[in-house]
């Protein structure tokens, strides 16, 4: 055991694995085995391992300007390209970016400019955010707040309630709908009650809603058909912006450009990270609508300055891979590959239904989701299992992630082909075997 803290795991059983190398879809251990990297690192290592055009990149921008901050009137060309290219992207018309390191920062960020935003506006009571059961949108100590996992609260003793952070249901229809409630009435109940929560609190009250389009680290849960249509007729009812954290599902992950174009978001304010550099280093970026940029504005002029920013926003070496890593997307068109494969990629793991132990497959695009169960009839969530599994995907040279205790999360990396799309289904259903004839 090292001496390092380690994140998000069990400080008793550190170091499984150690990766030394990568190269395109694949890592490679201290002792030389190679596994096919099924969550494509944590969600996000979306071009693979070893691109020879984004270390480029950076060993160039390194040579011509290692770091310069963007404080106090200092730019530089590449973070503004970047800026312009990304506001060109995004379904927001003439969005405004602010870069941080991650997808945390930025979402803590966006709490902050509610704030301001409102209290600038002559609306200080309106600051409560509502979140989600089973989102998951950071670490950071706000952000935390927002994430609404069990395991990220316990003994952090976290100020939700100080932070005016509501939570609402988990749009899962396997696990959450009633006995003999239809999705459709299951989608309603869920809009009733963020409407009632909205009432209870006072819609005078609530800055904003923020949700991922597919719960990531909460189980890849998709929502049912219509939820987000509803959700946002309601936030527009009672003129609540919406943050759409794109964290996980941006950048060509579903098959479309942004989550928010394949479920018809219209977000106020958007999170950003991960894919954006392809995970080669770190970056992030909180969008928000050219309304809210120029409302701060003024305010912010009185003051002196917009108080708000790290050393690290917008460094110019992570711009430049971020940069580069969004023309790969658009050269090879990489969203389009991930949509076409991603039907096959979903075809293949459908497959696993047969199991006894797989109760539901959820996914689009290049994500998916396999809910272990110990009882298919009954749903019965069953933790243990997937863990064995997991494990006997890691010995097979699979790399997956159990999340939410009983799902076996897939996010492979955007460039993988249709022959490594079934390696990794060809080695799941194998490692599945394997686990129920050992059981």
């Amino acid at each position: 055991m090292t001496r390092i803290i380690y994140p998000q795991t069990n400080p008793n059983e550190t170091e499984q694995l150690i990766i030394s190398r990568g190269q395109g879809a694949y890592v490679y251990d201290d002792k030389g085995k190679q596994y096919i990297e099924g969550l494509a690192g944590l969600w996000s290592t979306s071009l693979g391992y070893g691109n020879e055009e984004l270390i480029e990149v950076a060993n160039q921008q390194m040579r011509e300007i290692a770091y310069t901050p963007m404080f106090a009137g200092k730019s530089h060309n590449i973070g503004i390209e970047l800026a312009e290219t990304l506001s060109d992207m995004l379904p927001m018309d003439d969005a405004r970016i602010f870069f941080g390191n991650s997808g945390s920062d930025a979402n803590d960020t966006h709490l902050k400019l509610l704030r301001y935003y409102f209290n600038v506006i002559g609306k200080p009571e309106k600051k409560k955010v509502i979140s989600r059961h089973r989102a998951y949108h950071g670490v950071t100590m706000a952000a935390s707040c927002l994430t609404g996992l069990p395991a990220f609260h316990q003994h952090f003793n976290l100020p939700i309630d100080e932070l005016n952070i509501l939570h609402t249901d988990c749009p899962h229809y396997y696990r959450n709908g009633l006995p003999g409630e239809s999705e459709a009435q299951f989608c309603q109940r869920l809009v009733d009650n963020l409407e009632q929560l909205i009432l209870t609190e006072g819609p005078d009250t609530i800055a904003a809603f923020i949700a991922e389009p597919i719960n990531g680290a909460g189980g890849v849960v998709l929502p049912p058909q219509g939820y987000f249509d509803k959700v946002q007729a309601l936030l527009n009812k009672y003129q609540i912006f919406f943050i759409c954290d794109e964290v996980i599902t941006g950048f060509g992950r579903t098959g479309h450009d942004f989550a928010s174009r394949a479920f018809d978001i219209d977000a106020d304010m958007m999170t950003l990270a991960k894919a954006l550099s392809s995970s080669y280093l770190p970056i992030s970026a909180a969008a928000v609508s050219a309304n809210i940029h120029e409302t701060i504005r003024e305010p912010a002029n009185k003051v002196g300055a917009f108080a708000h920013g790290y050393t690290y926003s917008g460094h110019p070496v992570c711009a430049a891979v971020a940069l580069k890593t969004l023309q790969i997307y658009e050269r090879d068109q990489l969203f389009i590959h991930a949509g076409q494969l991603g039907c096959y990629f979903q075809q293949r793991l459908n497959e696993l239904i047969k199991f006894e132990c797989v109760g539901e497959i959820r996914g689009m695009g290049l994500i998916a989701g396999l809910e272990i169960v110990s009882d298919k009839a009954n749903k019965t969530a069953c933790a243990e299992l997937a863990a064995n599994i997991a494990a006997r995907c890691l010995e097979n040279g699979l790399i997956l992630r159990q999340v939410y205790g009983n799902t076996l999360a897939l996010c492979p990396p955007l460039i993988i082909n249709k022959s490594q799309a079934d390696e990794i289904v060809d080695k799941l259903t194998l490692s599945i075997e394997q686990t129920l004839i050992h059981r």
